[in-house]
């Protein structure tokens, strides 16, 4: 399969901590990938390196595009990253909450827009076509995600999981070819599990993009990814389908905490 994002002998060092060690790692086109392991493992260190937010200290990372050429991201800020493709959510919800939902969708496509300081001021004919254009695709977002009755309301004044498809839709606005999900399913309930399931799916499925995300429910990891790949003191002990992961012996102890006797 075509890659889209590839990894390769990534590590990270805080001081005289390694966070990462060495770890390899590759989303195909149109996979869902899940990154696991306990609390502290280096999933979010992970994310942090490949969107931008931390220069790894050593290691490559390359995003694919689809005529199949290839850009490194070493080096790049995030913001460079989410205009070659690739978009994240947050463990803890980032929306501008005094921002009206559909404002904050239009937001994430500021890096598909063109219109400079002199057109938002001038407001020429060009900016304002671009501008109802912006309009127009994040609202069509807010229907996809089931939020079109929202988008006047004040992001802040959302219901939980409704502020985590806002912050999806947000990330999908900026059009991306990868998209990472930190921990979606964190403080939902089981009715809200399953439907950011159904979603993740339907979002795979309908923008044909790749997905990795970190999470930690087991039975959302197990039932929704293609691969996972598994994480313990910031090196990977383990990938493969789920079935494998769940039957391998290192991740059963991983999580357990098996003694070796």
């Amino acid at each position: 399969m075509n890659p889209v994002l590839e990894v390769s002998g990534l590590s990270q060092d805080f001081g005289g901590l390694r966070a990462l060690s060495d770890l390899d790692l590759r989303v195909n086109a149109h996979e869902i990938v899940a990154l696991i392991g306990p609390n502290g493992a280096g999933k979010t260190t992970f994310f942090n390196c490949v969107t931008g937010i931390y220069t790894p200290t050593e290691g490559k990372m390359c995003l694919h595009d689809a005529e199949g050429g290839k850009t490194l991201l070493n080096g790049k800020k995030p913001h460079h990253i989410t205009a070659l493709g690739m978009a994240r959510t947050f463990q803890n919800i980032r929306l501008f909450g005094n921002m009206t939902v559909l404002e904050n969708v239009m937001v994430g496509r500021h890096c598909r827009t063109h219109a400079g300081i002199w057109g938002a001021l001038m407001r020429d004919k060009a900016s304002r076509r671009e501008e109802q254009d912006s309009i127009d695709r994040s609202y069509a977002l807010l229907e996809d995600l089931h939020l079109q009755d929202l988008w006047n309301d004040l992001a802040c004044n959302l219901s939980y999981g409704a502020q985590r498809r806002l912050e999806i839709a947000r990330a999908l606005a900026t059009e991306p070819r990868m998209l990472l999900l930190d921990e979606p399913a964190a403080g939902m309930n089981p009715q809200e599990t399953n439907e950011l399931e159904a979603l993740v799916r339907n979002i795979r499925d309908t923008w044909q993009i790749s997905i990795l995300l970190i999470e930690h429910d087991m039975s959302m990891v197990m039932s929704l990814s293609d691969r996972i790949y598994v994480m313990e003191y910031g090196s990977c002990i383990a990938t493969g389908t789920p079935a494998e992961v769940r039957s391998n012996p290192r991740v059963i102890k991983a999580y357990l905490g098996e003694s070796d006797a």
